[in-house]
């Protein structure tokens, strides 16, 4: 029997539907060593972001020579030694479509409550306080929104921005993509010195070092507006703070952080920027489409194990 442990990664109605598959599921949080100890039996693991599947963590699971697959409910990898667990011969896998939507739609919830001043507004409400004069907005209709990286996620974002009738800039690793005209490419560097808003959607490569520093942000329009929805470890945090108290950066929306849960109270705090706990996929669609796509995966490695039949229906 195929053993899996899920520790943060898919909802319940996934889990019924592999169990349908006489597969053993349990679905518990585990961390650290401990979670090293309980995969000596399990054949596949399901995390999300709160585990940091380590050299050590795998090196313990690998006493037991059952680990063959780990699957990362979402996109980032960065919370996984891809390298290694594949060295020990356990296949990384993610969901990297099914969350799109989701994270696209929070980006662009962002970008008009940095426009409006909506988050701090509410705030300063609920104190009784009546800022109307204070909290003077723009629109973004006409504005330059850039984009650093336009993968499935930034392509999304574009599309609705430009609907919204934004002006699309992007620079991505890849350079200039096809079929999108619209859309003007540019260097990091112009990017960087000519978006009213910049949203970044590019993967942590660890070891790599900041994307974004103080460097970056000098180069920056005065008074931009600044969005991070992709890894904590892209943007110096320090640097940030610095840029919102000079007013460099006006407003920025943060889902995501250098630490995660104990974030820097002293950035998520301060009065011009909009912080959300890495709610980037959390939907009730984008759970349903990641429970689906994570049925799918571990569907096929039974099958390719040949552990169950290809001409078992997947329940749908």
């Amino acid at each position: 029997m195929c053993k899996v442990l899920v520790t943060d990664g898919i909802n319940e109605n996934a889990i019924d539907k592999l169990r349908k598959f006489n597969i053993d599921v349990e679905h518990r949080f585990y961390d650290g060593m401990e979670l090293g100890e309980k995969l000596k039996d399990k054949n596949i693991l399901v995390i999300r972001s709160k585990n940091v599947i380590t050299k050590e963590i795998i090196d313990k699971a690998c006493e037991g020579n059952a680990l063959k697959l780990i699957i990362r409910s979402g996109v980032g990898l960065d919370n996984i030694d891809v390298e290694y667990a594949n060295q020990k011969g356990i296949r990384v896998l993610n969901t990297p479509s099914a969350s799109t939507r989701s994270v696209a739609e929070l980006t662009i919830a962002q970008i008009l409550t940095l426009s409006r001043f909506i988050n701090i507004s509410n705030i300063t409400m609920r104190d009784g306080q009546w800022n109307k004069k204070q909290y003077v907005g723009t629109e973004i209709f006409g504005k330059t929104l850039g984009i650093i990286g336009l993968g499935r996620i930034g392509k999304t974002v574009a599309n609705m921005a430009y609907n919204l009738g934004m002006n699309i800039i992007y620079y991505d690793i890849l350079g200039e993509m096809d079929g999108y005209k619209n859309y003007k490419f540019c260097t990091f560097e112009e990017v960087l010195k000519n978006a009213d808003f910049l949203t970044i959607h590019i993967p942590l490569e660890r070891g790599q070092g900041y994307l974004i520093g103080t460097k970056e942000f000098n180069k920056m329009k005065d008074r931009v507006y600044f969005i991070n929805h992709a890894r904590g470890g892209l943007v110096c945090e320090k640097a940030l703070i610095k840029a919102l108290d000079s007013g460099k950066v006006e407003a920025a929306a943060l889902d995501v952080y250098e630490k995660e849960p104990n974030v820097n109270l002293e950035l998520v705090n301060h009065p011009m920027v909009s912080p959300t706990p890495h709610l980037g996929a959390s939907t009730v669609e984008a759970q349903e489409r990641i429970g689906r796509e994570i049925v799918r995966i571990i569907y096929n490695f039974l099958v390719e194990e040949e552990i169950i039949d290809d001409d078992i229906q997947i329940a749908q």
